[in-house]
């Protein structure tokens, strides 16, 4: 369930530099969230996880889908094994990834007014807006409203670790 709260009207754009909107590179596709990600360059690990954890396939669906999407370097940031560890097991990569996709199209105009969203792996993430800056979880978002045909992507400057995945 999602929760108003008033006032707050923009996100700080920041940090990682990606097109707004990815080139359609053929008539009859329009890219979607993994070819807009695959596009950046800065989301291989992530893209990496989604192909061993299945869900390219779910990504290039019709969604829309609402992506936190973690860079490689927030990935290079997590305790060392800890991206070999989750590759090795695919249900965790998978709970790990899915907690990072919201079902919808939820822009940075409506991300600022909520302070929950669930995910797809069935917990709710937590949003905080501190001055100009949007927090889902402890991540920071350093670029919102990344547009494909089937969804958007919010880059996210940390990997987010479902509670039930804490030890």
């Amino acid at each position: 369930m999602f929760v108003k709260i008033r006032g707050l009207a923009s996100l700080a754009i920041l940090g990682v530099a990606l097109p707004l909107a990815a080139q359609d590179h053929s008539a009859h596709h329009a890219p979607d969230l993994v070819d807009v990600a695959a596009e950046a360059g800065a989301f291989t690990t992530l893209l990496a996880a989604a192909e061993a954890a299945g869900l390219v396939d779910t990504l290039r669906s019709e969604g829309p889908f609402t992506v936190f999407a973690p860079t490689d370097e927030a990935f290079a940031q997590l305790p060392e094994g800890t991206v070999e560890s989750l590759l090795a097991d695919p249900e965790a990569l998978r709970t790990v990834l899915l907690y990072h996709v919201v079902a919808g199209r939820v822009t940075a105009e409506q991300v600022v007014g909520l302070t929950g969203a669930e995910s797809l792996e069935g917990s709710s993430l937590r949003i905080s807006v501190h001055g100009e800056m949007v927090h889902v979880d402890d991540a920071r978002v350093v670029t919102a409203d990344v547009s494909a045909a089937n969804g958007v992507i919010h880059v996210i400057d940390s990997v987010l670790i479902p509670a039930s995945l804490v030890r």
